[in-house]
């Protein structure tokens, strides 16, 4: 997809906000959904997404929406540097097909890394074990401040 288009509400993220399709949750509040990404780039890898929006990428995003997006996204980061330690964390936002983007609701990733282990290819890792996604979810869910 171009960076211009119509926005798919049948996109995988879409469904989980409606509950219409299973994820790993971390945190929710008002304006955002954190969970964690089902093929994984590393351990720990999680999304955060705004609740309501039907941006498919940053540059379609209302500019009222991202001060709350932003805060959410920083939130889950510090939960997940709290319950994992990392050496670093990788924070990342794709817009269209040529940047890598493969789902059209806005969203970030965030990529805990440590020293001399490789990343994970984005999209082209297996699908993770939905137990232990399920595990760490909790884990960083018990540091959100």
């Amino acid at each position: 997809m171009s960076l211009d288009g119509t926005y798919d509400d049948g996109n995988i993220f879409a469904k989980i906000l409606r509950g219409e399709a299973p994820c790993a949750k971390v945190f929710e509040d008002g304006e955002v959904f954190a969970f964690m990404d089902v093929f994984p780039q590393a351990k720990g890898h999680t999304l955060v997404i705004p609740k309501h929006s039907t941006a498919r990428n940053l540059l379609e995003e209302d500019p009222l929406v991202l001060p709350s997006l932003i805060l959410g996204v920083q939130r889950v980061t510090r939960a997940v540097r709290a319950a994992l330690n990392p050496d670093g964390i990788m924070v990342s936002q794709f817009n269209g097909v040529a940047s890598g983007q493969t789902i059209y609701h806005l969203h970030f990733h965030i990529i805990p890394r440590w020293t001399g282990v490789a990343l994970g290819r984005h999209g082209e890792g297996g699908m993770a074990d939905p137990v232990e996604l399920k595990v760490l979810a909790e884990q960083i869910a018990a540091k959100i401040a």
